[in-house]
C-alpha cells in the first residue's frame, strides 16, 4: 500500500532555492528523505523613452516616436492594458492584452495630433503583472496655428541717377517667416523702364527659406522715373516702391575743325582739340576712329569717362608724307546722345625746302693801316622751309679771321646768325680771300668773296 504526500513551493524572491521533506516511521532502517529545490522567477517591465516631447507642432499635423516595452525579468511579462492619456495622443501597433517573454521587447508607436494651439501634457500607462505596474511615458507637446508670412527687404529701392540707355541692378530677399509653406503665385512691375527677373511663379518657401528677386532700372529719357514691385502670396499682396532719375551725357568738341596748313613733308605739326561733358550724367568716350592719310591722335586713352560739368583734352597730329593736300576727320563714339561726334580735319603739305642766304655776298675792307684790325658782319640766314645745319665755317687769305660762329648749328626756317669777319693785314699791299659755308643747304658750300689793302 502506498500514500501520497503534496509538496507546494511558493516563492517569495527570485532565485534557486533548496529544501527537504524529511520522513519518521516504525519501519525497520533509516527512513527516506526527499531533497527539493525551485528557482524564484519574476517578470520585470522598462519602458524606452520615459519620455517624449514633441515640440511645437502645427495644428492638424502629427508625429509618431516609438517606445520599447522589454521584459527584463525572468519570467514572462503579461501586459493587460495600454492607456494613452493627453489631448491629440493615440497609440498603435500593439494590442493588449499580449504577452512578452523574458528578455523580450516589443514596440507601440505613441502619435501626437494637435488640433488646437497651446502646450499639451500627457501619459502612456502600461499595465502588467509586473511589480512596477503600471510603467509610464510622459507626454509633452504643443499645437500651434499654421501662419505663411513673406518678409520683403528692403521695403523700397532707389537706383539714383542713371545714364540714359544704359542700366543698374537692386535685389530684394522674400523670406518665409512664418511656420508653414508660402506660396509666391505672381510678380507684377508697373513702369516701363522697370523690369523683375530671377522668381519664377509660383514658387514655394518653406519656413525660414528665402528667395532673391532682382529688379533693373534702364531709363531711355532724361527724366524722374517710378515705378513699383507687386508680390502676391496667399498672405496677401507686398508691393515695393521703386525710384530713379534717367541723366543723358553731352559731349561737346572744340574746335570743329582743324586746318594743318605749309607743313613740311615728313614733319609733324599738332593741334589740341577739347572735349566737355555738357549733360548732366556721366559721359564715357569708348573709341575714337581717324581717317585720312598723316592724321593721327595722341593724348587719349580710351575709355574716356568724364563727370557731368568736367572737361579734358587731347591732340590731333598731321604727319605731311607727300606735297599736297590731305583731309579726315576724328570720330568719337561714346554714350551722349550725340554720338558719334566728328571733328574734320584738313591738312596742306610743301616739299621740304633747305636754301641757306649768305648777306653780303662779298666784302671789301678797303685800305686799312697796318696794325688796325677793322670787322665786318656776315649774316647767314635759313630761307628755306626746314632746317639747316651749318656743319663749317672756313675763312682764306692772309689777314682775314672770322669770330662768333659756333659750327655746328642748326637753323629753323627764317633764323638767321651773325659771323663776324676780321681784317689784320700784316704788310702793305692787296690781298683777297673768301669764306666758305657748308651746311646741308642747296648749293652748299656758299662763298663771300675778302679783299683789302694793307696800307703802310
Amino acid at each position: 500500500q502506498s500514500a501520497r504526500i503534496q509538496v507546494t513551493y511558493s516563492p517569495t524572491a527570485t532565485g534557486l532555492v533548496g529544501g527537504t521533506v524529511g520522513m519518521s516511521s516504525d519501519a525497520p532502517g533509516a527512513a527516506p528523505g526527499l531533497s527539493l529545490s525551485g528557482t524564484g522567477v519574476q517578470a520585470a517591465i522598462s519602458v524606452s523613452p520615459s519620455s517624449i516631447n514633441f515640440g511645437s507642432m502645427l495644428n492638424g499635423q502629427s508625429k509618431s516616436q516609438p517606445v520599447v516595452i522589454t521584459n527584463t525579468g525572468t519570467a514572462n511579462l503579461n501586459i493587460t492594458q495600454l492607456i494613452a492619456n493627453g489631448a491629440g495622443v493615440s497609440i498603435s501597433g500593439l494590442t493588449a492584452p499580449l504577452t512578452i517573454a523574458a528578455g523580450q521587447s516589443s514596440t507601440v508607436n505613441v502619435k501626437f495630433a494637435p488640433q488646437t494651439s497651446g502646450s499639451t501634457s500627457g501619459t502612456i500607462s502600461v499595465l502588467s503583472n509586473a511589480p512596477n505596474s503600471p510603467a509610464s511615458v510622459a507626454l509633452s507637446g504643443a499645437g500651434a496655428a499654421a501662419t505663411s508670412t513673406l518678409l520683403v527687404s528692403p521695403g523700397s529701392l532707389s537706383f539714383g541717377n542713371v545714364n540714359a540707355g544704359s542700366s543698374a541692378n537692386q535685389n530684394i530677399t522674400i523670406t518665409n517667416t512664418g511656420n508653414s509653406n508660402a506660396t509666391i503665385s505672381q510678380v507684377s512691375v508697373s513702369g516701363q523702364t522697370f523690369a523683375a527677373s530671377g522668381v519664377a511663379t509660383p514658387l514655394t518657401l518653406a519656413p525660414a527659406q528665402s528667395a532673391t528677386l532682382h529688379v533693373q532700372f534702364r531709363p531711355t529719357t532724361a527724366t524722374a522715373l517710378s515705378g513699383s514691385i507687386a508680390i502676391v502670396s496667399q498672405s496677401g499682396t507686398t508691393t515695393v516702391v521703386a525710384t530713379g532719375t534717367g541723366v543723358q551725357a553731352g559731349l561737346a568738341v572744340s574746335p570743329l575743325s582743324v586746318s594743318f596748313t605749309n607743313v613740311v613733308t615728313s614733319s609733324t605739326n599738332t593741334q589740341q582739340i577739347q572735349i566737355s561733358n555738357t549733360g548732366n550724367g556721366s559721359l564715357t568716350i569708348s573709341q575714337a576712329y581717324v581717317t585720312g592719310a598723316g592724321f593721327s591722335t595722341t593724348g587719349l586713352s580710351l575709355p574716356l569717362t568724364l563727370a557731368a560739368g568736367q572737361s579734358s583734352s587731347f591732340s590731333v597730329q598731321f604727319t605731311a608724307q607727300s606735297a599736297g593736300n590731305a583731309s579726315g576727320t576724328v570720330s568719337l563714339v561714346s554714350n551722349a546722345a550725340n554720338s558719334p561726334a566728328t571733328v574734320v580735319l584738313s591738312g596742306s603739305a610743301t616739299a621740304a625746302k633747305t636754301t641757306l642766304s649768305v648777306n653780303p655776298t662779298s666784302i671789301s675792307f678797303g685800305n686799312v693801316n697796318l696794325g688796325s684790325a677793322p670787322t665786318q658782319t656776315l649774316t647767314l640766314t635759313n630761307t628755306g622751309n626746314s632746317n639747316v645745319t651749318i656743319s663749317q665755317i672756313n675763312v682764306s687769305g692772309a689777314g682775314f679771321m672770322l669770330s662768333g660762329a659756333g659750327v655746328p648749328v642748326t637753323l629753323a626756317p627764317s633764323q638767321s646768325i651773325p659771323v663776324s669777319v676780321e681784317f689784320d693785314p700784316s704788310v702793305a699791299g692787296a690781298v683777297s680771300g673768301n669764306v666758305s659755308v657748308v651746311s646741308n643747304a642747296a648749293g652748299s658750300p656758299a662763298a663771300v668773296a675778302l679783299s683789302g689793302t694793307g696800307a703802310a
